[in-house]
Order: C-alpha cells, then structure tokens, then sequence
C-alpha cells in the first residue's frame, strides 16, 4: 500500500521525467535498492535509460543477445542472481496492455530476493508503470526524446504522431505492426480500432514521398477514422476516404487495405484498394493469398464505378493475416534480389513455428528486411499481423463445406489496373 501510496500521492503534478524517480521511490519501499527505466527505441533494436536529471545515463543495452532484451522479447521477467551483493537483478517487462514499452531493472538486496511477495509486489508496480507511461508521455518530450537514437525526419512525425500503439490484443484478437524506416517513413500507416465485436484494421501505402506522401497519408487516415466513427460501413468508408484524397490532392492516390474481423466467429471482411493481397497463415503455413485489389486506389475510385469490391472469408481459430505494403517485398539487394512474397512468407511461419509472441514476429521480420537491404531501404516497409484466436463456428452437418473466398461486386478487371507508384 505504501507503493501505491508513494505513485497516487506524486503523480497528479508530475512531469513526464519525474517518473523514472516515483518508481524508483516506490519499488524501494517494496523492498528494491536500486532501479532503473529503459524504454525500446523506435527501431526496436536497443532498451535506452530514462532516468532522472541528476543521474547519468548507463549505456544502450541491445535487445538481442541480452537479458534484458530477453525480458523485452518475451515478456516474462528474468531474473539473476548478484554475486557480488548476495541479492538479484530483476529484469521486469512495461508494457501498456499488449503494448511493449521496455523494462524496469530491479536491483534486491539478498533478503529481497528471498521473499517471493517482494518480486510479486514489484510485478505489479511495473504494471502500472506501464499505464502511468502510456497515459503521461504526451505531457512532456522526456520520453520520446529517450527513445529516439537518431534524429527524426519531419515526415516521420507526422506519421508516427497518429499511428496507435504497435500492438494491441483482445481474449478474441490479437494486432502486431511495424514501421520502417522508424526515422524517415513517410508514406506508409496503419490503424485498428475495437469496437464492440468488430475489429476494425487498415493499411495505407501513398504515392510519393516526404513531406507530400505523410501529409497525403495523414489525411487518408483521418478520413478513415472519420468514416469509421461516423459508422459508414466498408463500402461507404472506401468512398469517402476517396472522395476526400481527390479532392485535397487531385492526381495523387493512397493504396489501402480496409478491413473488418467479426471477433465472436472470425468472418474477416476486406476491401483491397490496389493494394496487396494478404497472406492467410494456418497451422504454420501460408495457405492462400487473398485476392487483390478489388477496388481502385483510394483518390482514384471516381474514374470507375464507384461500388467497391469486397472480399469475405471465414477464419479459423489461431488464423493469422499479414498485411503488408509493397515496400516490404520490394526491398532488394544491391544484385537486385527482392526480398519477395516466398521469402516473407517462409520468415513469418518459421518465427510463428517457433511459438514467438505476434509483436516479437514482427520486430525481427522488419530486421530481416532491413539486412537484406543493407539497413537501406528505398521504400517504407510496414505489415500488420492479426491473429483470431475466438472460437470456431459449428458447421451444419448435412451442408458441404463453405468456399473460403467469396468476392462480391467486384469491378470488371480491367478497371482495376493499378498506377505505379
């Protein structure tokens, strides 16, 4: 109760960068002797020190290859043991929901250690540490300058400012994205809204980049979320976004995909709007590529008929979909090998094979592409990965088996020839 006490009793006036030193005072009173807050960096790739004024900052400390980086990664607290003081080091996962946020390192004395409602009390402390982050960070620029390793380009924070958290989950539903190059994307977005028993998800890819492709994504995504909150169905959603992208930006076009999973019985509802299709994972493979695109690029749906084609499937429980943008499959080597959809494909269901949690998948997929290209991309390269976990629908004993695809008005083919970006 004093922890809670130490947290309620100083938050109400405190400064972003006061945190670090609130938890410090609480987890000491839980029985800790030394703490310390490191947040991930955009890129995932190091857990930097967020710690108060007057303390110097320890060094990065790379996720892979540490034990840090395991906590990080996997999200269970790991725990050594002192051999200088007799105590241990607790290495504690932040996170915000499903939302990894970094870790909280816990140094105990070696009466500490030996008392299991001291690590108990701890966890819990590092819990809501978690949601005292999220729910602060945007009073202050402490802890996003923390964060950052590298300068952000303009365009780039226009786009990371309106993305929501990389990783959302529901008992039902699970959403892991990523977003590279962290410093300097530009045209590339995703959102995903919970609503009910609707998930709601999107992919933006806008032509151009910079400055011109961010402001031309920002805008698709305001008009997405627009639609969505005003309760336009799918159809009507893909119309507006349009309407708005030609009339703001005439000439120019955002490829998307807009996308609908009914969480009680998994039936995913989607239009691809020049879009690549997704990838269905089952059982640890890719068994179909869902068909694309089946709607004009968004900007460009006037010059046809502006009925947009929906595409409807029926998952099955632990079903993942990998969303992605053409930048992923498109990164090449400088012999000129695409990174491509079998490589993709292989990635993912090897690291799914390997019971790594969805965010984790992600994180070292968008590694992956950046080896390949040599950490320089020529293209934003941002997926999405959504997994059902609901359970199944009984299906009618005496009714053939449903088809797993079903298109429904769908443009003649010949109206779908997609612009190059």
């Amino acid at each position: 109760m004093s922890a809670l006490n130490t947290l309620a009793g100083r938050l109400h006036h405190a400064k972003p960068e006061d945190l670090p030193g609130i938890a410090e005072d609480a987890a000491i009173s839980l029985g800790a002797t030394a703490t310390t807050l490191y947040l991930v960096d955009y890129s995932q790739v190091d857990l930097l020190a967020q710690v108060p004024a007057n303390r110097p900052a320890p060094d990065p400390i790379p996720i892979d290859g540490t034990v840090a980086g395991r906590a990080y990664s996997t999200g269970v607290p790991t725990r050594i043991a002192d051999l200088q003081t007799g105590g241990d080091q607790l290495w504690l996962p932040v996170v915000d929901g499903a939302e990894r946020v970094g870790v909280f390192a816990v140094t105990l004395s070696a009466a500490a250690a030996a008392d299991p409602a001291v690590q108990a009390n701890l966890q819990t402390l590092t819990t809501l540490l978690g949601q005292i982050l999220a729910a602060r960070h945007g009073y202050g620029d402490a802890l996003e300058r923390t964060r950052r390793r590298l300068p952000m380009q303009l365009a780039a924070e226009i786009i990371w400012t309106q993305l929501p958290p990389l990783t959302f989950a529901t008992d039902r539903a699970t959403v892991a994205a990523i977003l590279e190059p962290a410093y300097d994307v530009g045209g590339d977005a995703f959102d995903y809204a919970a609503n009910g028993d609707t998930l709601h998800v999107a992919l933006f890819d806008a032509v151009g980049h910079g400055i011109e492709a961010s402001s031309l994504t920002a805008l698709a995504l305001s008009a997405y979320r627009n639609a969505r909150r005003c309760g336009l169905d799918l159809s009507d959603t893909y119309r507006s976004i349009d309407k708005w992208v030609n009339a703001q930006h005439p000439g120019s076009f955002v490829t998307a995909v807009l996308a609908e999973l009914d969480t009680p019985n998994g039936t995913y509802r989607k239009i691809s709007a020049g879009h690549p299709g997704e990838l269905l994972l089952r059982n640890g493979r890719c068994i179909a590529e869902l068909p694309a695109p089946t709607a004009m690029p968004l900007g460009l749906g006037n010059l046809v008929d502006p009925i947009p084609g929906i595409t409807e499937i029926t998952l099955e429980p632990g079903d993942q979909l990998l969303l992605y943008t053409d930048g992923v499959v498109e990164a090449r080597t400088d012999a000129g090998d695409l990174f491509g959809v079998e490589r993709l494909t292989d990635f993912v269901t090897k690291a799914l094979a390997d019971q790594l949690p969805a965010a984790e998948t992600m994180r070292r997929l968008v590694h992956a592409i950046l080896a390949h290209q040599h950490e320089r991309l020529q293209d934003d390269a941002t997926a999405v990965l959504v997994e059902w976990n609901g359970a199944p629908v009984p299906a009618a004993t005496d009714a053939p088996p449903p088809s797993l695809i079903s298109n429904r008005s769908l443009p003649a083919p010949d109206a779908l020839t997609v612009p190059s970006h």
